[in-house]
């Protein structure tokens, strides 16, 4: 409310002012009255018309994707029809901190109307953090579609896995559904591409504790895997000596990356985990950049 009123305040002094010098008002005692003609009318109105609307705005915009000093916005979506993740605060906490640091805007929604190509085109990524389930009707999955096709980013965060099951299109775009998970436990994670801007800045063995997928597939040949699991180093992984547990695709126009980390609420307040999900953020915001998958033959191309 203050800021409101410090606002009014500045904006009344400057037309004050401005009708000083103008000679609208007087100035010393003996001061000639100002002559008041048509063309100083014109110039009261001037003023007024441009002091009016600002006197009306608020300090802040309501939407973040408003924000016209963000480099670019992204959009939260977190709806869930099934298991809900109690790190979905704390997630959405993380993504905004991340984007007053870095200059990208944040809105957060469980509003499945909000996918439809008018409120789809303000933002450069979209996230699904924790969704479960069936989430989007038929119109909003064909919108959401567009968006990709037309260029938009897509990151998903660790049970976005666990999501539209009979979407074969979102099959795609995820790279691998969930299949199974151990018990919460400390494991390794192995970085395969030290390159990619979500794991340069990761030691080559990652040491952490959060949930570990299992998966329905191994997307490797479909994706660039940029991280994978050391099974060796916790109980029950079901993939194998090639565990793949995050990685990055180009589909169509559009750039996905997934990360399969993220169950916990206290992933989202560790430095390396945020800066994991930064990565992939920027890298989804970037349409030069891009993630080719790998050929069969294992190289990218």
């Amino acid at each position: 409310m203050m800021t409101g009123v410090f606002h009014f305040m500045a904006i009344s002094l400057g037309v004050i002012l401005a009708c000083c010098k103008l000679g609208f008002l007087p100035g010393a005692v003996n001061q000639e009255p100002p002559q008041f003609g048509p063309s100083s009318l014109i110039a009261v109105v001037r003023l007024l018309f441009l002091a009016c609307p600002l006197l009306g705005a608020p300090a802040h915009r309501s939407h973040a994707a408003e924000n016209p000093d963000g480099r670019f916005a992204v959009l939260v979506y977190s709806k869930t029809s099934g298991f809900r993740h109690d790190s979905i605060p704390q997630g959405i906490a993380a993504i905004r901190a991340l984007g007053t640091e870095n200059g990208f805007a944040v809105d957060e929604t469980e509003d499945a109307k909000r996918f439809n190509d008018t409120a789809l085109g303000k933002y450069k990524v979209v996230i699904f953090l924790n969704t479960t389930g069936d989430i989007l009707d038929l119109g909003q999955k064909a919108a959401f579609e567009r968006y990709v096709r037309s260029g938009g980013g897509f990151v998903g965060i660790h049970s976005a896995s666990d999501t539209e099951y009979q979407w074969p299109w979102y099959g795609r775009l995820i790279g691998a559904w969930f299949a199974s998970h151990p018990a919460i436990q400390h494991a390794t994670v192995r970085i395969e591409d030290p390159t990619d801007p979500s794991t340069k800045l990761l030691p080559s063995q990652w040491e952490r504790v959060d949930e570990w997928y299992n998966f329905r597939r191994n997307p490797r040949g479909d994706v660039r895997v940029l991280a994978a699991l050391d099974e060796t180093t916790y109980s029950d992984g079901t993939m194998g000596f090639d565990h793949p547990i995050a990685w990055c695709q180009s589909i169509e126009r559009g750039r996905s990356w997934y990360t399969a980390m993220g169950h916990t609420s206290e992933s989202y307040a560790e430095p390396l985990f945020r800066l994991h999900l930064l990565g992939g953020i920027e890298s989804a915001a970037d349409p030069n950049r891009g993630c080719r998958a790998p050929s069969k033959g294992g190289q990218v191309d």
